[in-house]
């Protein structure tokens, strides 16, 4: 791998950056949607009409429940608590774009280079984040519409993908593979296709929740109340799993202990038992609200992963010119 100039080394750091801040807004978003506070801020860029939001019921409107009205509807009652949640999490939208528009500066000298693509790349993921950032608006507008919430949430996935492969494509380095494997690549594909299965039936899951909690006050009986969706999400999960175990045997085979791809195949089901161990705290504890947050960080975490075994495997690897002498 050559030396990095300063300015590959600084298009890293700050994609790195970026990509941290998306899964940290995950958390958050996680947060926002466990402690119910999507509609902390009823209105879109601004909160209750103000640039900084209200700390008490006293800086607003009498009238503050019909004059910010969702579709016609009265929203509930102030909260200073859900109010600021929001806010935050609008916050750290704003600092992702910020980074995202560096980040893409910094990939302004790849268009000199032969790896044009990497500006490329970087322009399309700021553009994305726009439309993340517009669709957050029309949740808000929607009052938290389950289609808009899980199109916002794949959406964000999407973002740390393209991020992902583009850093990776900015970098010159390869992975050696020891032996030619075609059973690898098959199943990296059918893992990606199992995570997005696994991501959307997990948000109709949460939505099933806030319908259970309407009806059930006791949360330990939510589990029962939630029936195929849930069964069929963590079917998925195990699934995962399975399959994952299943490439870290062929990773065994395929490359060095030391590689990068065997790594992280290790970190991966590492980082899958911790949340499947989650989403049973989940199960028997009545889903409370800081753990909901920490499984969907997981989870997001684990896509993220899996992205980059697939982007390693997929463009970074060549069979060793020594196992080819052989």
């Amino acid at each position: 791998m050559k030396e990095e100039n300063k300015y590959e080394r600084r298009f890293r750091r700050f994609g790195i950056a970026t990509i941290t801040a998306v899964f940290f807004l995950i958390f958050v978003g996680g947060l926002v949607r466990s402690t119910g506070s999507g509609m902390g801020c009823p209105d879109w860029p601004k909160c209750f009409g103000q640039l900084v939001p209200p700390t008490n019921i006293s800086q607003l409107p009498s009238d503050y429940k019909t004059q910010f009205a969702i579709n016609g509807k009265e929203i509930a009652d102030f909260d200073a608590f859900k109010t600021w949640t929001e806010y935050v999490n609008r916050l750290v939208g704003v600092v992702i774009g910020i980074l995202i528009f560096l980040t893409l500066v910094f990939a302004y000298p790849y268009l000199k280079t032969q790896n044009k693509k990497v500006f490329w790349l970087s322009f399309l993921a700021f553009i994305l984040v726009g439309l993340e950032g517009w669709i957050g608006a029309k949740v808000v507008a929607t009052d938290l519409a389950v289609a808009m919430i899980t199109l916002h949430m794949l959406l964000a996935l999407a973002i740390v993908g393209l991020l992902i492969f583009t850093i990776t494509s900015s970098q010159s380095f390869v992975v050696e593979q020891l032996t030619e494997n075609k059973w690898i690549k098959i199943l990296l594909l059918f893992a990606i296709i199992i995570s997005v299965v696994q991501t959307i039936s997990g948000t109709q899951v949460r939505e099933m929740v806030d319908e259970v909690a309407k009806k059930v006050d006791n949360r330990n009986h939510w589990i029962d109340e939630l029936g195929n969706v849930f069964v069929l999400h963590r079917s998925w999960s195990i699934l995962n799993l399975l399959i994952s175990i299943v490439l870290m045997l062929q990773y065994k085979k395929t490359f060095d202990r030391t590689s990068l791809i065997y790594r992280s195949g290790l970190a991966l089901i590492l980082l899958m038992s911790v949340q499947a161990f989650t989403g049973k705290i989940l199960s028997l504890f009545g889903f409370p609200g800081y753990m909901q947050s920490m499984h969907l960080t997981l989870g997001s975490l684990t896509a993220g992963l899996q992205m980059f075994i697939f982007i390693l495997v997929f463009y970074k690897t060549k069979i060793s010119e020594f196992n080819n002498l052989k």
